[in-house]
């Protein structure tokens, strides 16, 4: 049986390939070549891109076009109703951090207890709790002010205290459900979620450790930048206070924060949720055993997540003096930003579908079966020639999932887990210049396109390496 509960005789099989297998692999490149070109040279939209990266792969192996569509409208549909939910209640979970002060309640207390020396440990530290529950974007944009503050009390370089808090959120956004890439990986591999969470934490953390205080010392002395001046100290004490905030019938109410223990009961609730049915469902055999029922229930993604959302509206909305009217306008603000995510996410799962129908899947797991090449490393491989190509970790944790499909059949669940998180590797590796994380951080950092290579980039790879060996080392022993 399969973490997802089917049985592997009942498991549906991967399609027989529809065409020769260099006409398989022609098709394969041409749409990713599709998808490169039209996002980097003719920087259309990446939802557009996939559509028109899985038409080219239905053509060029031969495909009826009736057929494609079907197969990319089915790949869409159940993409979106598995993770688009999760990610538009992980959005608005956030928005309620944000605007509350949560987040910044966390980041000064832990920066504030900090010696100089332990700023880039904290930092990561920072940076891995606050992108927990964030998108990496959101999460760069909150902590930014922080960065630059922290930067000019301590006197050391941007670099030396913002690569920390980056790796802090990278990782988190590669290997930690409920992001949208390792949650999309666990839906199409059938991983299990909570099991999948417990290991992506225990990856994370050595990865954070080498990728962020250790290779942020290495490259702030490669780089050296002063932080700018976009956040005065008063400014930004005035936003740590938590001014008054004008409602629509022209009262004016002043915020204050929610206490530090709260707003991390208000994080890690989702997570203890999701922990918590992994762990009753490896220690209680009986299912029908209402403690196991209530868990089974209680720790679904979906359900965790909309409990975070009501109880943070109480914890950290009204927690926080917010209005009724604010507490609306909070949660409702938080979906807009992330609705071209959820396309681009649900089209990735058309494009995936595609080429699963295709049969490239089956050809790929015939092919690696013969060199006898370890399942984990394959994921990760294809998933860094993915990202390489595209620049989207979502496209390329995606694509990467569907063609070792059929290698994961038979698989123990912890070993199906390590391969999402290996795929997750894989999915962060160079980040460079067709990343539009590349130039969020560029733009923010004030960097040449040089400097951010050589600070952000090798990062980015030194986060991926070392995760694939984190996860090559728990292989061993699960």
């Amino acid at each position: 049986m399969n973490p997802s509960g089917v049985l592997l005789a009942d498991a549906p099989k991967l399609p027989v390939p529809v065409a020769s297998g260099w006409q398989l692999i022609l098709a394969f490149l041409a749409g990713i070549g599709v998808i490169v070109v039209l996002i980097t040279v003719a920087k259309l939209h990446p939802f557009l891109a996939l559509i028109f990266g899985a038409l080219t792969v239905g053509i060029v192996a031969g495909e009826n076009l009736e057929k494609v569509l079907t197969s990319f409208s089915d790949g869409f549909g159940s993409t979106a109703a598995g993770v688009g939910i999760l990610i538009a209640l992980g959005a608005m979970f956030a928005k309620l951090l944000a605007d509350s002060g949560g987040a910044d309640e966390v980041v000064d207390t832990i920066v504030g207890h900090a010696s100089p020396r332990a700023l880039p440990w904290a930092m990561a530290l920072v940076g891995a709790i606050i992108g927990l529950p964030m998108f990496f974007e959101i999460g760069l944009v909150l902590l930014m002010p922080v960065i630059y503050l922290v930067s000019r009390r301590s006197q050391l370089s941007l670099v030396t205290v913002g690569i920390p808090a980056l790796a802090g959120l990278s990782a988190m956004h590669g290997f930690v459900p409920p992001h949208p890439g390792p949650l999309t990986a666990i839906n199409l591999l059938g991983a299990d979620l909570g099991l999948t969470l417990a290991l992506g934490v225990a990856v994370a953390i050595p990865t954070i450790i080498v990728a962020g205080p250790l290779f942020g010392k290495l490259a702030g002395r490669w780089v050296v930048v002063a932080a700018p001046d976009t956040f005065a100290p008063d400014e930004f004490a005035a936003r740590r206070e938590g001014p008054g905030t004008a409602l629509a019938s022209g009262e004016e109410r002043r915020l204050h924060r929610p206490s530090f223990g709260m707003t991390m009961f208000s994080v890690l609730l989702p997570v203890a949720l999701m922990l918590g049915k992994a762990l009753v469902d490896i220690f209680i055999d009986d299912k029908n055993q209402w403690f196991r029922i209530t868990f089974d229930v209680l720790g679904t993604p979906l359900v965790a997540l909309l409990i975070a959302v009501i109880v943070g509206i109480f914890t950290l909305g009204l927690g926080a003096g917010m209005s009724r009217s604010q507490l609306t306008a909070c949660v409702e603000s938080g979906l807009p930003p992330v609705a071209g995510i959820i396309l681009i996410v649900a089209a990735g799962g058309g494009f995936k579908q595609v080429l699963v129908d295709s049969g490239i899947g089956t050809l790929l797991a015939d092919w690696a079966k013969d060199v006898n090449i370890s399942v984990i490393l394959l994921a990760w491989l294809l998933a860094v020639l993915i990202r390489l190509a595209t620049g989207s970790a979502t496209v390329a944790t995606i694509t990467a999932s569907s063609l070792v499909l059929g290698l994961v059949e038979g698989l123990s669940g912890s070993q199906v887990s390590l391969v999402v998180l290996a795929v997750g590797a894989g999915s962060l590796f160079f980040s460079h210049v067709n990343d539009a994380g590349f130039w969020l951080v560029n733009q923010y950092f004030r960097l040449s396109v040089g400097q951010t290579i050589k600070t952000w980039s090798i990062m980015e790879t030194v986060l991926s390496v070392t995760g694939l060996v984190v996860v090559l080392l728990l292989g061993l022993v699960i």
